[in-house]
Parts: structure tokens; C-alpha cells; sequence
């Protein structure tokens, strides 16, 4: 937990819950910061996907997690603190939160003069269970879009983060506020 402390450093950041689809709740015990779903940013042709039973692939996935990264770029360059309930499988995902599609952007002033835009920190909290526990939870999740169907595939795309990325991993066995008592300590 230190280490991600260290990495994370001080200034605006942005908190990724990355899991294959644990329910979400709002994290309501972190006040000063701004909670997305990023279920509420699928176009409607993903919705209609997954609530089909077809699992999205990359082509799917690229499109919306660089329109989260735009989200993330807007809220982090005006010093808002955000937290994004996301499951961003991969890291390759995970990269596109951070930098966008193409790495780091960069914006032209007035003056046609580039500047680099506003860094998005990222500190990964990774949900862990069985597939047992978090299928568990989505047969009780009622009018959600994503088919429970679609956890295996979810499971099976997972690439858990590791070093030199910043995160912590959490289980899910864990009460919220147990979970949100140690991501409050680290963000500390």
C-alpha cells in the first residue's frame, strides 16, 4: 500500500475499481470526490451486445474506454478528484484510462503553441473473488444490461494488474466499508 501511496503522488488522480463485474455501489464514504460508472458510458450497440449474451471485444471496449479517458482528462485538468467504477480487464485498457488511445494527448493553445494536457494519475483498486462469490451477486443484480452469462468471458479476458502499475487489490469478501476504509488509507 505504500508503494502505491509513493506512486501516486500528490495532485489530481483518478481511482479505477477494476473487477469483472462486481455490483457497484456508490462509494459514498469518499466525500470531495466524483463517482462514473463506466457502465453509463456504453453505446447502445455494447448494451445490446452484452444483453445478448456476446461478450464485447477489443474493437467494442476501445472506442468507449477512450471516451472515458476524455471524462477522466476534463475532470483531472480542473482538479477534481474522481473515482471510476470500470472493469478494465486488461492492461492494454487500463493504458487507455491513462493516456488515451494514442498516449499522452496534447492540445493546441490559441497561439497554435502545443501544451501537454493535465496527467491522469491512476491507482487501480482490483476486486478480487471467486467466480462463485461475484456470480453470487450478479444473479441477484436486477435491471442491469450485461448477462451473468458474460462472467466466464469476463474471467477469462482478466489480466490482473502488476508491478510497475499502481494498485492495490482488495477481496470482495470484505464488507464496503471495510473496502472504502482501505482505499480511503491509501489515497491518504
Amino acid at each position: 500500500m505504500e508503494e502505491a501511496q509513493r506512486r501516486l503522488g500528490k495532485g489530481s488522480h483518478v481511482t479505477s475499481m477494476s473487477s469483472p463485474q462486481i455490483h457497484r455501489r456508490h462509494p459514498a464514504g469518499i466525500p470531495g470526490w466524483k463517482f462514473y460508472d463506466a457502465d453509463d458510458y456504453h453505446p447502445e450497440e455494447n448494451r445490446m451486445k452484452m444483453g445478448k449474451g456476446i461478450p464485447l471485444n477489443d474493437q467494442d471496449r476501445i472506442p468507449w474506454l477512450c471516451n472515458l479517458h476524455d471524462v477522466l482528462q476534463r475532470d483531472v485538468a480542473s482538479g477534481q478528484h474522481v473515482i471510476l467504477a470500470c472493469s478494465a480487464l486488461k492492461k492494454v485498457y487500463r493504458d487507455i484510462l491513462i493516456h488515451g488511445k494514442n498516449g499522452a494527448p496534447l492540445k493546441c493553445d490559441e497561439s497554435g503553441k502545443e501544451e501537454k494536457l493535465a496527467e491522469v494519475k491512476l491507482l487501480v483498486v482490483h476486486l478480487t473473488g471467486s467466480f462463485e462469490v461475484i456470480s453470487g451477486r450478479l444473479l441477484k443484480r436486477k435491471g442491469h444490461f450485461m448477462s451473468p452469462e458474460l462472467l466466464q468471458s469476463q474471467f477469462d479476458t482478466l489480466e490482473p494488474p502488476s508491478a510497475p502499475e499502481n494498485f492495490i487489490q482488495i477481496s470482495v469478501d470484505k464488507n464496503l466499508s471495510e473496502i472504502i476504509a482501505t482505499i480511503i488509507e491509501t489515497l491518504k
